[in-house]
């Protein structure tokens, strides 16, 4: 783990890198192993933050344990309260690199995929893909997009009424292989990876969301964040 932006007076947070494989937030009090308690470990001050779950005190948001990239932890009341409300406002965004393959028939594989306008047409170079999120499979281990055009029983298990949109920018195409930039302000779990899935390019190791995975790694990168105008990148 690295440090890209240390606390300081005027600007009382922290931007750490993540490495993959390491928890973003403890699973309990005693869990030391995750980005945050080792954060803490250095930045004591960090455990007088309240946060919305009392175990992760200041830390705004989460990234998933094998994507890699960057996290904001707030060392203060204030500066928490304040980074949560340009959060509520769209005026955080979040970029993630993610390198992935042209695959339309993934999501059938997958199942519990509604029908969607946004797949992957090599001569379109951005898009924003909207939806819903509900959770999916065994475990809930996996979400799913909902619209409109998602049947009944998808509607029914809808988690919380909020659309989420995904800026999707294709950076570099070369036969089947597509490097992307994405970004997001609100976030749900996953939305990016489900959401990269359901237009037709899953990402390379997403062994969630990626029918063809085999034991590689994640190829995805929570890469920069972007706070009212201010960006710190990898």
């Amino acid at each position: 783990m690295t440090i890209i932006k240390e606390i300081t007076r005027d600007e009382p947070y922290l931007i750490i890198n993540k490495p993959s494989g390491l928890p973003s937030a403890p699973l309990n009090e005693n869990d030391r192993n995750n980005a945050f308690s080792i954060a803490a470990e250095l930045f004591p001050e960090l455990l007088n933050v309240t946060g919305r779950k009392e175990i992760e005190h200041g830390l705004l948001h989460r990234i998933d344990t094998e994507t890699s990239g960057l996290l904001i932890i707030a060392a203060t009341q204030d500066s928490y309260e304040n980074l949560l409300q340009l959060q509520k406002e769209n005026k955080i965004k979040k970029y993630y690199s993610a390198l992935s393959n042209v695959d339309y028939e993934n999501i059938n594989k997958l199942g519990g995929f509604p029908s969607s306008d946004f797949v992957y047409c090599k001569n379109i170079k951005e898009y924003n893909l909207e939806s819903y999120f509900r959770f999916f499979g065994e475990g809930r281990k996996c979400v799913r997009p909902v619209t409109k055009n998602s049947n009944g029983a998808a509607l029914k298990k809808l988690g919380k009424p909020v659309l989420y949109n995904t800026n999707i920018k294709i950076v570099e195409n070369s036969c089947d292989l597509i490097r992307i930039e994405a970004c997001i302000t609100n976030g749900f779990r996953h939305q990016v990876r489900c959401h990269l899935a359901w237009m037709g390019l899953p990402i390379i190791g997403d062994s969630l969301y990626n029918s063809n995975t085999d034991g590689e790694q994640l190829k995805f990168t929570a890469s920069k964040i972007d706070i009212n105008g201010k960006v710190f990148s990898l």
